[in-house]
């Protein structure tokens, strides 16, 4: 699978995270368990808002939005833990609060691209036995689109303070984590400065929500 390829996947993977499933198979949603209820959930609550043409084209509405929907069923923290690796240890508690909050901007930002897209898609939901006291999950689905073989998604959920919480997303294997920490770590050598890379990364979210307020 070509990079363009896997990168318009997790687009579209975050999409689903957040719009719709409409279709179930093989698992009705009275048999989904808590793992799948919290991605069905936060789905469910998108669903109608991307009928609307009107809300879609306003970013900063649709960004707004799309923050406070997924912010109960995403683990930020431990993303950008995750994300960052072996930095995380070595930054301080102010860079990885700042780390946090750029990364989920830009997140949350690209979760708010995706709404204009994929339209013409399903999910199913693959069978998933919850054993008893797991704090840990993986969520399997498939993405059924006319014409083309299924493309299995895959979700990383954790049982957080009684809630589960997504913290990866996994794209015919390939990790949304690990594709984010090769570019953090690539950007870290370059600079060799944790605070360098959360400044980089916050003028690229700054010039990334002009250019769509000016849009």
């Amino acid at each position: 699978m070509k990079n363009k390829d896997i990168k318009k996947l997790f687009l579209f993977s975050i999409l689903m995270f957040v719009s719709t499933f409409a279709l179930v198979s093989n698992v009705t949603a009275a048999e989904l368990v808590a793992p799948q209820v919290a991605i069905e959930t936060a789905s469910n609550k998108v669903k109608e808002k991307l009928q609307d043409e009107t809300f879609i084209h306003d970013f900063q509405q649709v960004n707004a939005f799309v923050d406070k929907v997924i912010n109960p069923h995403v683990d930020f923290k431990r993303i950008s833990a995750l994300v960052l690796g072996k930095l995380w240890k070595k930054a301080t508690k102010d860079e990885k609060k700042q780390f946090i909050s750029e990364f989920k901007t830009l997140l949350v930002r690209t979760y708010s691209r995706a709404f204009v897209g994929f339209k013409d898609w399903s999910v199913r939901f693959l069978p998933l036995n919850l054993k008893q006291g797991a704090k840990k999950y993986i969520v399997k689905t498939e993405i059924l689109q006319p014409g083309i073989q299924p493309v299995a998604i895959n979700y990383r959920m954790v049982l957080s303070k009684g809630t589960w919480k997504a913290y990866d997303i996994m794209i015919e294997g390939v990790s949304l984590v690990t594709n984010y920490r090769t570019s953090i770590k690539n950007e870290f050598r370059k600079t060799g400065s944790i605070a360098s890379v959360i400044e980089t990364l916050a003028k690229r979210n700054a010039t990334a929500l002009a250019k769509k307020d000016n849009s």
